[in-house]
């Protein structure tokens, strides 16, 4: 079988968030698709299967991480929709079925293409005590994003403070179900993005993330409310880079990126 390289939320080789994509017959063995995620060992690998016509999706979509499943990824499911425009397997908007709901991805003209996404429920909490020096900076709030995402979002100061992280990895897993979100607004919107984040994920063996897709329902909102406009731009400022676009739109939130593959090869191990 086929497999492929993807990076996601960037227009150039090399930037962006890099993800394995399969497309199977169906789902093989929950061990396989693990044991598959661990040897690409990006932060996700895709696996996806056509469905039967007529039903409330057209392809059935799971993502692991080299270490588990995950309940909702961005990044990758903008490479699996990428494979299947480019490689022909599916013409227009495609859904998935996946655990986190039915999730549609649709090409734009630009290239680009487009996630409806539901969008994360934040809600206030306490900074936890310790997390200050976990992350490496004292965060002015702090929100839980909700079981589909399982982050705690905690917003900093300045994005100079964002850019100049250097966490416990180890310490920040005792903070969440999945890991941190650290935003701050843009120093300077006329660089082209609005807010900027970076992620980090150590409970699913991710210490950092190039670019989360999943993390923008959460951003997305939250700076929406504070910048008043529901269409925004964040930087994800990894060492890799890469913008996600946003549009809030009650409960889903939309987000828009590029894609490019970067590695197409043959799979030997069979299920």
């Amino acid at each position: 079988m086929r497999i492929r390289i993807v990076d996601a939320f960037t227009d150039r080789p090399f930037a962006g968030n890099p993800a394995g994509v399969l497309l199977l017959d169906s789902f093989p063995a929950d061990d396989w698709l693990q044991n598959v995620a661990l040897e690409v060992n990006h932060a996700e690998t895709a696996f996806a299967h056509r469905l039967p016509a007529g039903g409330e999706a057209d392809w059935a979509l799971r993502w692991f991480t080299p270490a588990t499943e995950v309940a909702m990824c961005g990044h990758a499911t903008l490479a699996t929709a990428h494979v299947l425009h480019t490689t022909g397997a599916h013409e227009g908007p495609v859904r998935f079925a996946t655990r986190s709901g039915v999730l549609i991805a649709t090409p734009r003209e630009d290239g680009s293409i487009t996630l409806d996404f539901p969008t994360a429920p934040l809600t206030p909490v306490e900074v936890p005590a310790g997390v200050a020096g976990a992350l490496g900076a004292e965060p002015r709030a702090a929100f839980d994003t909700g079981p589909n995402i399982g982050d705690l979002l905690l917003e900093l100061a300045d994005e100079k403070t964002v850019h100049g992280l250097a966490p416990d990895h180890k310490a920040l897993a005792a903070f969440s179900e999945r890991g941190i979100i650290a935003t701050a607004r843009a120093e300077d919107p006329a660089r082209g993005y609005d807010f900027v984040s970076r992620c980090f994920f150590p409970n699913v063996g991710i210490d950092e993330d190039p670019v989360t897709g999943s993390a923008h329902t959460a951003l997305a909102p939250f700076w929406a409310e504070r910048l008043g406009r529901p269409d925004l731009t964040g930087l994800q400022a990894s060492p890799r880079s890469g913008r996600v676009r946003t549009e809030v739109r009650g409960e889903r939130t939309l987000l828009s990126g590029r894609a490019v593959t970067v590695i197409e090869g043959d799979l030997l191990t069979q299920p």
